[in-house]
């Protein structure tokens, strides 16, 4: 009986430590969203403004994966899956348009030190979280959890992108890096979104 209680009580721990990640994850972005809508449009920066906007994708995921790991079967997980993967085709599209965006419009936005500060803690924050919820999600051989792991590493270089872009626009004036630097994160968000709409289909 103690043999067989253990890896349950250790399954139970996991889930906990997996539902604890999506909460900071969920918290982080509360908070973080409106902050960086509000310098964004003070600094007149589509890039952290957009980024704000980003940061609703990243607290949809995350209640997804919430209401999975509190109910897992195989048909939530593939439900799960598929709105992951909408989450991610929508990053991308939001990105890409936002490049097109900037391009286009040529818009110079004014430098913002809260704005920047708040993209490096962002970088290091999302880092973390994403590293333990794939060690998480592996632990607990949750699919969900794995691939929500890989929407909070690309909330992390989709801020270091725009770190970039507004840190080089800042120091010299180079406001067409924030676009370019966009477009490896819709490259990667197309991809992730597809092996995410992949896994769906192979549990059906």
């Amino acid at each position: 009986m103690v043999a067989e209680s253990r890896p349950i009580r250790s399954s139970g721990r996991l889930l906990s430590r997996g539902l604890r990640l999506e909460y900071a994850t969920l918290a982080w972005n509360v908070v973080g969203t409106p902050l960086m809508i509000f310098t964004g449009v003070k600094a007149g920066s589509t890039a952290l403004a957009g980024f704000g906007l980003d940061s609703l994708i990243e607290i949809f995921a995350s209640v997804v994966v919430v209401w999975q790991l509190k109910g897992v079967s195989l048909e939530r997980e593939r439900r799960a899956l598929r709105l992951i993967g909408s989450a991610f085709v929508l990053l991308a599209a939001y990105v890409l348009g936002q490049a097109v965006w900037t391009i286009v419009s040529g818009s110079h936005p004014a430098p913002s030190l809260l704005g920047m500060i708040w993209l490096v803690v962002t970088v290091a924050a999302m880092a973390l979280l994403a590293y333990g919820k794939l060690v998480t999600g592996r632990a607990l051989g949750n699919v969900v959890l794995r691939t929500e792991a890989r929407v909070t590493l690309i909330d992390a270089a989709l801020a270091a992108a725009v770190l970039v872009g507004v840190g080089l626009n800042a120091l010299a004036g180079w406001w067409w890096t924030d676009p370019l630097a966009g477009l490896v994160i819709v490259c990667y968000g197309v991809k992730e979104g597809r092996e995410a709409f992949a896994h769906a289909r192979d549990g059906e």
